[in-house]
């Protein structure tokens, strides 16, 4: 049984008001940025990166991954916008539509490529269990809104954005590693984590205003964990 959550979104949201608008545009140009860029795979456009060439399964899973992934990441990054939604609501469906198709197919994709993975066991482990997490929250929230129980959708689809965002916090990590003068291989198996992970607990944390007193409960669908049992 999914557990309801124990604070508002609106509580935590005023809280975050003074850098949501920039943060939210920042995020944007990061997320249509690196969509973009990595469309350059489909047009066999430059060189891959080391760690991709390496994967065993890199060809063709690579290219669905680069195809699924990067769709959802350039529509994620308009799909949340408010005046979307009220305005258009036609094409904020047809948008979600595609852009849980996108979801799901770079997290079927991205399950393969975790263990074509030759980073070993740990870098497996952290970029599988991503790909099980992005596609149990796309599941859910495509379910909840076939429900039209909207605010539980919009909590499983804040959870799926912070998921896909892995794209960017990704590209963040991986340049510090040298920079840092840090050795790669170990640095990357932890990044298999950190890229997803800590997106995951901000979400969990803007969805249950934890640590915020004084708010009401409001059910917004739950916990992943309540829910990755009802997919396995």
């Amino acid at each position: 049984m999914l557990l309801p959550l124990e604070r508002p979104i609106m509580s935590v949201a005023h809280q975050m008001r003074p850098i949501r608008k920039p943060l939210r545009i920042a995020t944007m140009l990061l997320a249509t940025a690196i969509a973009l860029v990595s469309y350059r795979y489909l047009a066999d456009v430059g060189p891959m990166p080391s760690t991709i060439v390496a994967n065993l399964f890199a060809r063709p899973w690579l290219l669905v991954h680069v195809a699924g992934a990067s769709t959802a990441l350039l529509i994620g990054s308009v799909q949340f916008s408010g005046a979307l939604r009220s305005r258009w609501p036609q094409v904020h469906r047809i948008l979600g539509r595609v852009y849980v198709l996108g979801c799901l197919v770079g997290g079927l994709s991205g399950l393969v490529l975790a263990f074509g993975s030759t980073a070993g066991p740990i870098a497996t482990a952290g970029f599988g269990l991503l790909g099980v997490a992005w596609i149990t929250v796309n599941v859910q929230g495509w379910r909840y809104a076939l429900l039209r129980r909207f605010p539980e959708h919009r909590g499983w689809m804040i959870r799926s954005w912070a998921l896909t965002l892995s794209a960017v916090t990704l590209r963040v990590y991986l340049p510090l590693v040298p920079l840092l003068g840090l050795p790669f291989l170990e640095s990357y198996r932890a990044i298999s984590f950190l890229a997803w992970v800590p997106n995951l607990i901000v979400a969990e944390a803007y969805l249950r205003g934890w640590r915020l007193p004084g708010l009401q409960a409001a059910p917004v669908g739950g916990s992943i964990l309540n829910a990755v049992p009802r997919l396995v």
